[in-house]
């Protein structure tokens, strides 16, 4: 399903998007026509609206976008709401803009999702805070570590310390406590919702030379909830932690927005 503004997109629609890549957007899993976190992605999407576009974008407006999307689907899948605007000229970016609010929907992976391989690169995303549609360097670094073997990157800066991965959270485990690395990243939604319920969790520095010591590492994001990292470069680690289990269960026991 694709529509743009509530109505069937055309591909002259989706010219601007494709040519000029300027945008947001956000991607939630849905179930039983509720979505874990719904309120916060609304949040992201009006915070990088007006940080990319200087417009206010109407939450209700997506909201019914959303649930024209969903209406009569059963079953998981993800649905995704980029925001951009279909008149932006390249030699003009800083025109006044109109936002339109495309809305699309995929099959959603199985849960729990299977541990993961990643392979570390010095990189930082353009405006880390922002969920905006410029994937080139990181979806280039993930194919560069899938062509080495790995599944997926993780990013560090030139000291070594960890911020993101390619399209999702990092947390840690040291035995007491769930660590999130105190870097400049995209403050997800999955992470947040975590913090929410699990107490026992702290910000911090965290450097490739402190994975060794870890209990247990762990990717983040709505798509695939809690996600095991059993390999960081060639530093293996407990895959089958119940650090896991715990996080998992709590994350689930929140309790799904209806639309």
């Amino acid at each position: 399903m694709t529509e743009l503004n509530g109505t069937p997109v055309t591909s002259e629609d989706l010219q601007a998007l494709a040519l000029i890549n300027y945008g947001h957007f956000t991607s939630m899993r849905v179930h039983g026509q509720r979505i874990r976190g719904f309120s916060h992605h609304l949040d992201r999407l009006v915070r990088d609206c007006q940080r990319l576009f200087d417009v206010s974008l109407d939450r209700e407006r997506v909201r019914e976008f959303v649930r024209r999307a969903v209406r009569g689907e059963s079953g998981a899948f993800v649905v995704r709401v980029t925001v951009f605007d279909p008149a932006l000229d390249l030699g003009h970016p800083g025109s006044s803009a109109e936002p339109s609010i495309l809305v699309t929907t995929r099959p959603a992976m199985s849960w729990p999702p299977a541990p993961i391989r990643v392979q570390t690169v010095c990189y930082r995303r353009d405006l880390p805070e922002v969920k905006h549609v410029g994937l080139l360097g990181s979806v280039w670094h993930r194919r560069q570590a899938q062509m080495q073997g790995y599944d997926d990157t993780l990013f560090v800066d030139n000291a070594s310390f960890v911020s993101e991965g390619a399209t999702w959270n990092i947390g840690f485990f040291d035995g007491e406590r769930v660590i999130w690395p105190d870097a400049e990243v995209l403050p997800g939604v999955t992470m947040r919702l975590l913090n929410q319920v699990y107490d026992n969790a702290i910000t911090a520095p965290v450097n490739i030379r402190d994975v060794p010591a870890m209990h247990a590492a762990f990717a983040t994001n709505t798509t695939i909830g809690v996600r095991p990292i059993s390999t960081i470069d060639r530093v293996r680690l407990v895959d089958d932690h119940p650090i896991f289990e715990t996080l998992r269960k709590e994350y689930e026991e929140i309790p799904p927005e209806q639309l």
